[in-house]
């Protein structure tokens, strides 16, 4: 059992992203195109956040060309490079799924 936290406090990142429910967040993720490497930037709301610890995720939910996307950030994964905070929210709901 200690071997298991031992492995996952070394795979968790220094800082943990800040990013609370109602966030408008910029994330940026490291996309892989054959040999190159580009960061890619995904914008919307977070609607979700989920579990705790290394398996910690938020869903964040954007309107691209009418059509809503939702994508699911692992916030320990090495292919985040980052996540800012455009404009916080006042929420009262922890999941807010009534966006959609």
């Amino acid at each position: 059992m200690d071997l298991i936290k031992e492995l996952e406090s070394q795979q968790m990142k220094a800082e943990k992203p800040v990013a609370n429910v109602g966030d408008t967040v910029r994330v940026h993720v490291k996309i892989k195109e054959g040999s190159r490497e580009r960061i890619q930037v995904f914008e919307g709301i977070v609607i979700a956040k989920k579990h705790g610890g290394i398996e910690e995720t938020i869903t964040v939910r954007r309107l691209a060309y009418g059509v809503g996307v939702e994508k699911v950030f692992p916030l320990h994964s090495p292919s985040i490079e980052k996540i800012e905070t455009v404009r916080t929210g006042f929420v009262r709901r922890a999941k807010l799924y009534y966006l959609r």
